[in-house]
């Protein structure tokens, strides 16, 4: 199975805000949408990325206040991603060994898409569980 399967499944929608962004504008629309990162774009260019995890180390560092601080000094800038193409298991090795839980799918040098660890956990289960009921029925037939 391939990110491609993935998104197809969940959609393509891409949410992304500007570098110049409050880190506390991001709190409330990660809250309100209730998803875990958003991309931070400027020019239909990645600039980095902001994860829930960024936002509690960067209070942690340095306390409430950085809420007031734009986003470009909070996010993470170093954005690894994923192809359309690449296999399911090869985005969780990614994302094991690079310790996030986010990726941004380009494709042709284009965001397409924006896969989580959840995602990929949920795509998963349900193949899991097409497999069992496969095994049910032959097994049933047999």
């Amino acid at each position: 199975m391939t990110v491609r399967a993935i998104l197809d499944s969940k959609g393509h929608q891409i949410i992304s805000v500007s570098p110049n962004d409050k880190v506390s504008s991001v709190v409330q629309m990660l809250s309100q949408r209730k998803i875990g990162a958003v991309l931070v774009m400027s020019h239909h260019h990645i600039d980095g990325i902001l994860s829930e995890r960024d936002i509690v180390r960067v209070i942690g560092e340095r306390g409430a206040a950085a809420l007031d601080e734009d986003v470009s000094a909070v996010m993470t800038r170093k954005v690894i991603g994923c192809k359309p193409a690449d296999t399911v298991g090869a985005i969780m090795e990614k994302m094991t060994t690079g310790k996030f839980r986010h990726l941004p799918v380009i494709e042709d040098e284009k965001i397409v898409g924006l896969i989580s660890i959840g995602d990929v956990v949920k795509f998963r289960l349900r193949e899991f569980e097409r497999e069992q009921e496969a095994l049910r029925e032959y097994i049933a037939t047999a």
